[in-house]
């Protein structure tokens, strides 16, 4: 009797399409060198934070939702008497999704949560580091369908950051546009 287990269909589209496109477009020698996802982080600062303890854990709850993980708050790192700020004092949230989760998320938030964006042209293509990461801002966490929006008292954003084992950003760029990110001036 075997037991079937679950791979997202980003993870089987990754082994299936992008690996040995990869692999064709930059001329490596073997699967194992091309460019694949590591993690995902989502990263939100909570404006009002210092004032308002409750709005941590409403954006606790709201990442945690979104990601489908138990997201963290992010504690301030020295006291700055001009915000009112102590050190280790709450001031923003984080959670880092690897395996089945980024997939899933990212799943997600390509085929349901950017479509719902207001006059959606595509994702900006400059916004990678160098490195072969990819960072960009998502201003409203309504587009995401978990979000009840009754319920939101406040429209805030969020930082997505894809973390790639790629060297240069061109090999990031291609791993992203292969997994289907819709990049506003696709590259010839």
């Amino acid at each position: 009797m075997s037991t079937k287990t679950y791979t997202p269909r980003l993870a089987d589209k990754y082994k299936k399409d992008v690996a040995p496109a990869l692999v064709k477009k930059f001329g490596y020698t073997s699967v194992m060198q091309a460019p694949k996802l590591e993690k995902i982080c989502l990263n939100r600062g909570v404006n009002g934070a210092v004032t308002d303890k409750k709005l941590v854990d409403i954006s606790l709850d709201e990442l945690s939702t979104i990601s489908g993980q138990k997201a963290v708050a992010t504690m301030s790192k020295k006291d700055i008497s001009n915000f009112k700020l102590r050190k280790a004092m709450p001031i923003g949230v984080r959670v880092t999704l690897r395996g089945v989760k980024m997939f899933e998320f990212l799943d997600r938030f390509i085929a349901i949560a950017l479509p719902r964006v207001r006059d959606f042209k595509g994702v900006n293509e400059k916004s990678f580091d160098g490195r072969g990461n990819y960072t960009l801002g998502v201003t409203e966490q309504i587009i995401f369908p978990e979000i009840d929006i009754d319920k939101v008292n406040r429209i805030t954003g969020f930082d997505i950051t894809f973390v790639t084992s790629a060297k240069t950003n061109e090999e990031a760029y291609e791993l992203l546009k292969e997994l289907g990110m819709p990049f506003r001036n696709v590259k010839k």
